[in-house]
């Protein structure tokens, strides 16, 4: 009997382990139940057997079920717990690194207190006091590797002798609280290259111990835009007649000291605020300003170029807060005769509080090099510093966010064309009220495209949501381009045809072989002129489609039709136009048309497209493809300081006697900057060459297309 209870009991646990992998299964835990254990964790991260055993009970679990859960989600707070130290650990030991190295080289510029020279040979309470120093920073940093040590599992790597090295090429005196470089700045490395080239050099060029200056840099910039955003005067003053606020570089001197450092010829200061609300939640706004792409795209009428050099931090993971990128952009104004500003700069963002976000744009360069390599730039490119500017953002209810925008800039601005120089000069050009009044626009325009329920009268002849859709990312497409090609980007060789050499006509050739452009030798030509008009009246005058006749000179004076309408922001001038002409010699083509206009200006750009490609948008197809070469108009007001007074006379009654019928001001106290822009296939084959007939025509074109304008809106005479 013995023999055979001890074979049983072999037999039974052979069977055990032969069904022990069959008995193993893994439990996914519902939405709710995942809720429930959350809740109890945040009230009691150890709960007793009772609390597990009434839990398990309300949640259909076992309890051995709720107590393994329990004792997983402590690891896994443990692991959080730990790396975040560890983070905190390995920033104070670079910090205690950099102070090192910068106590060594400010050694190599020790000066005698006897005779001012330079010191040979240090004192021996010098000595003694370094040695003191080095001990006290070797202690530290034991005592760091020690606790991090404990976290990690593992000794830390201590640092071996420090070598004297030259100072890193990054330039912290912006904002006052950084180092003077000993070495050549940034820029100055830079110095003569465009920004193309600027971004093939610095690619990759980080090294650590600039990272962990840029860090010490962006962090601080963090602080000063907050405040600068927080505080109302002294700080800043509102400008009654232009109604935006300014900054009193007086009180911004005092709050936030500076190192005396020389001022470049040609440098001013931009300094402006603006806050607003926008149809667009924080952490999704925040997730457009981290993605180079998406924040190009969404400012396309003053970014013409942007680039992310490299990614210093991607953040905390789920989220974009202390992310930090190194960047590089191209600020334009949509017009040839308007100098783009390049920036060199890091972008910061971090996250407050709840539903509080801040994102922070400061230079990294320095403007030392206009004194010296001025000639050796461009002369449609100028450097720009750009001090702690950005937004803060704050969310509110029903999908809102409330955003504060800062933008402080010392921009070079020689050469400003006479035209444009009221505009440039008093910050509109570049401003907070631009950027703030494009985001605000850009996001209704988002918004619209996101909404479903369309009503049939809204559509017209497009047959479904999917392919309003499809026709508005076709349209956006078409603003894109437009505003890639008309401004005075060093993409662009501009050549001045005819008037004087300011305000001619420029062309520009490219060959385009990218797809959604048609193959070939493309034309542009543009010009930019002022009318004595309100620029409300030029934008509803070249939007209107009964009075296209007026000004389409390719139109023989027919009319147009609107066969479908997709509006997309709450001002009625903010929408895409499907248009075809009354006429039978063209029924193969539609015109494709989006105006657009906010605080800053107005656009109205068409592409005509043919009908097959327009169905197959409609249809919802991806519109990628479809060749598109966009004419247009950017207008903008022209910076008077009168400005509001128009503005408030323009919409007063007509027969009060402040405008005639064609929005004229009879009291010339502002008016408006067109640029009118063409882009012409002139040869299917990318190597063909330009022929004297091509620009011939496009500057016939373009001089007749203005001078119809002058005559429609009765300025002949401007």
């Amino acid at each position: 009997m013995e023999v055979s209870g001890g074979g049983s009991g072999e037999d039974q646990d052979a069977g055990e382990q032969l069904q022990q992998p069959r008995k193993k299964r893994y439990h996914r835990h519902t939405a709710r139940q995942i809720q429930e254990l959350e809740a109890m964790f945040k009230e009691c991260p150890h709960p007793d057997e009772k609390q597990r055993l009434q839990l398990s009970k309300d949640l259909g679990l076992e309890p051995r079920q709720v107590k393994f859960w329990f004792q997983n989600r402590r690891t896994q707070m443990k692991a959080q717990h730990e790396r975040a130290d560890n983070s905190v650990l390995r920033s104070e030991n670079e910090k205690i690194r950099c102070e090192n190295i910068a106590i060594r080289e400010a050694l190599k510029n020790v000066i005698c207190p006897n005779c001012g020279g330079p010191s040979s040979e240090m004192s021996f309470e010098g000595q003694q006091q370094l040695r003191m120093e080095n001990a006290r920073l070797r202690e530290e940093l034991d005592r760091l590797s020690s606790i991090a040590a404990k976290y990690i599992g593992r000794p830390i790597q201590q640092l071996g002798p420090l070598q004297p090295i030259p100072m890193p090429s990054v330039d912290l005196a912006v904002g006052g609280y950084g180092m003077q470089n000993a070495g050549p700045s940034s820029s100055e490395i830079m110095a003569g290259h465009s920004l193309s080239e600027m971004a093939s050099l610095q690619t990759g060029s980080v090294s650590e111990l600039e990272k962990s200056l840029m860090v010490e840099l962006a962090v601080n910039a963090m602080e000063e835009l907050v405040r600068l955003a927080q505080t109302d005067e002294p700080l800043w003053v509102k400008n009654v007649n232009e109604n935006k606020e300014v900054l009193s570089l007086e009180a911004y001197g005092k709050l936030f000291p500076r190192a005396a450092e020389p001022k470049a010829y040609h440098v001013r200061k931009e300094a402006t605020r603006d806050s607003g609300l926008v149809i667009i939640n924080g952490n999704a706004l925040v997730d457009i300003f981290m993605d180079v792409n998406k924040w190009a795209e969404m400012f396309s009428t003053i970014v013409s170029k942007a680039k992310t050099l490299e990614v210093l931090s991607s953040g905390m993971p789920g989220n974009r807060h202390d992310s930090l990128q190194l960047m590089c952009a191209e600020l334009q104004v949509l017009s040839p005769l308007v100098s783009t500003r390049e920036i060199y700069f890091l972008r910061y963002c971090q996250h407050h509080a709840e539903g509080l976000w801040a994102v922070v744009d400061v230079s990294v360069d320095s403007l030392k090099e206009l004194n010296i390599n001025i000639n050796q730039q461009s002369s449609s490119l100028l450097r720009c510093r750009k001090f702690p500017s950005g937004c803060v953002i704050q969310d509110m209810p029903n999908g809102y966010s409330k955003v504060t925008w800062v933008e402080h800039v010392e921009p070079e601005d020689r050469a400003v064309h006479r035209m444009y120089r009221q505009l440039v000069q008093s910050g509109t050009a570049f401003g907070a009220q631009r950027w703030l009044a494009m985001l605000q626009r850009m996001c209704e325009r988002l918004a619209s495209l996101l909404v479903n329920n369309i009503s049939a009268r809204e559509l017209g002849v497009i047959p479904s949501p999917e392919g309003r859709r499809s026709m508005m990312k076709l349209a956006q497409r078409m603003m894109s381009s437009f505003c890639a090609n008309v401004s005075a980007s060093t993409s662009h060789r501009w050549t001045t045809l005819s008037g004087s050499s300011e305000d001619g006509v420029r062309v520009a050739t490219r060959k385009s072989t990218d797809p959604g452009q048609p193959n070939g030798v493309v034309l542009c030509a543009a010009t930019s002129l002022w009318l004595p008009v309100p620029t409300h009246r030029v934008f509803d005058f070249f939007r209107d489609e009964q009075m296209r006749s007026e000004w389409d000179v390719l139109s023989s004076g027919n009319l147009v039709q609107e066969v479908a309408h997709i509006a997309n922001g709450s001002h009625p001038g903010n929408c895409i136009s499907l248009l075809r002409a009354c006429n039978a010699s063209q029924n193969n083509m539609l015109i494709l048309q989006e105006s657009c206009t906010d605080a800053s200006g107005s656009l109205v750009v068409y592409a005509p497209v043919d009908v097959s490609a327009i169905n197959m948008a409609m249809s919802g197809e991806d519109p990628s493809y479809i060749a598109l070469l966009p004419s247009g108009f950017a207008i903008v007001p022209d910076g008077s300081e009168n400005k509001g007074a128009l503005l408030q006379a323009s919409t007063s009654d007509i027969s009060s006697g402040g405008f005639d019928i064609s929005g004229r001001s009879n009291g010339n106290v502002g008016g408006s900057l067109i640029t009118v822009a063409f882009q012409i296939l002139v040869s299917n084959l990318p190597s063909a060459k330009l022929n004297l007939e091509s620009i011939t025509t496009v500057n016939n074109l373009i001089c007749n297309t203005v001078q119809q304008i002058k005559t429609a809106l009765h300025c002949a005479d401007a």
